[in-house]
């Protein structure tokens, strides 16, 4: 069985759940990622993504300029703008179930705890399709 500790990514770039959103901002842009597993020391305690920030945004449509919107997303803890029941797997997970949580939950990945429920990795749809291409290009299973 291929299970999702072969694919996902270990040791994932976090936040500490007091960050400002501007500060999760910058992380994801300067390490282009879309989604930062949320700490609270050492504990796993959520997940913020790139989606939930932008839900958290206000539109253009609102009468706030640009400063405006700067101080107030600097002044709001990441803790504030994230989902604290994340959809999580353990690493004994097998790679098809992972696959049939992100497909049925219409999910962009899952992070992966172990049985205490500590963060061990991330296994986003980038580590799912990479493990079908190898596994599709395996020459002991190609028919």
């Amino acid at each position: 069985m291929i299970k999702v500790s072969q694919w996902m990514t270990r040791n994932p770039i976090t936040i500490d759940e007091e960050a400002s959103v501007i500060e999760a901002i910058h992380l994801m842009k300067e390490k282009n990622i879309r989604r930062v597993p949320v700490m609270r020391g050492d504990r796993f305690v959520g997940l913020v993504t790139d989606r939930m920030i932008k839900e958290y945004t206000p539109g253009k449509a609102t009468a706030l300029d640009t400063w405006e919107v700067h101080y107030l997303l600097a002044k709001t803890a990441v803790k504030d703008v994230m989902n604290a029941h994340p959809y999580t797997v353990t690493p004994e997970t097998s790679l098809s179930d992972a696959c049939k949580v992100v497909l049925d939950k219409k999910l962009y990945g899952l992070c992966v705890v172990d049985e205490q429920g500590d963060l061990v990795g991330l296994m986003s749809t980038s580590n799912l399709m990479r493990a079908v291409i190898d596994i599709c290009n395996d020459p002991r299973l190609a028919s």
